[in-house]
């Protein structure tokens, strides 16, 4: 018997450092190239095969709630308190800047709520918490005339999303560009908007053009099982 787990306890400890691995070279892979680079490419970092990675997760999203999971539950969390926020223009702006400083220090986790992926639950449920909050402060702030009455949810999604795809070319000025972009969603400063208001379909289409918004599920990429004559581990 005991020698029986003397054998298993080096297998366990295997795995463990494998998974430790993988997680560590997906980090270090999204932040360099974003969440759609290559799983191969994760397990060719972590000094693994192909086969060893799917042991461990059944495919990328899997792979990415685990990766990202502990950056995002604070921005979850931070959405669903701040709508209770009184002052619908300060609760907006607080949040917004919480936000993107927690984005800037992950690029990775940026990417990630940039990218048109689904499937992964804490991202999707993010993005539900993040449109009911934003939705919120937007009507509240309209109520009390410190957001103009013209503006609506979707051009406040799709501007943030504009901000945040380019964020990450200018990582060290998004405070300056955000500040641009609330000030022109003061009342006190609109003036006549030169088009109408994007309709809620013509907001996915301009959203998916731009790769931000999932659409449709995204392909589960398929486990390959463990390594054979016709699927070697690399």
């Amino acid at each position: 018997m005991v020698g029986s787990g003397q054998r298993r306890t080096p297998r366990r400890s295997d795995a463990r450092r494998n998974h430790d691995m993988l997680i560590a070279a997906a980090r270090e892979i999204y932040a360099e190239r974003g969440v759609d680079a290559p799983l191969d490419d994760i397990a060719r970092r972590a000094g693994v095969g192909n086969a060893t990675l799917y042991r461990h997760f059944s495919d990328r999203t899997e792979l990415i709630e685990t990766v990202f999971h502990d950056a995002l539950v604070p921005i979850l969390g931070m959405a669903r308190e701040i709508r209770d926020h009184p002052d619908a223009w300060d609760g907006l702006t607080s949040y917004l800047d919480r936000v993107f400083a927690l984005l800037a220090a992950d690029r990775g986790a940026g990417d990630l709520l940039t990218t048109a992926i689904e499937g992964v639950p804490t991202l999707d449920a993010l993005r539900e918490e993040n449109r009911r909050t934003l939705e919120t402060l937007l009507h509240r702030g309209q109520e009390q005339r410190t957001i103009r009455a013209d503006l609506t949810i979707e051009d406040l999604l799709f501007l943030l999303a504009a901000l945040g795809r380019a964020a990450p070319a200018a990582p060290d000025n998004w405070r300056r560009h955000l500040a641009l972009l609330l000030d022109g969603l003061r009342a006190a400063a609109a003036r006549p908007l030169p088009a109408p208001a994007l309709r809620p379909e013509q907001f996915d289409a301009a959203l998916h053009r731009l790769g931000t918004a999932p659409q449709t599920p995204r392909r589960r990429e398929p486990n390959p099982g463990p390594p054979t004559s016709e699927n070697p581990t690399p």
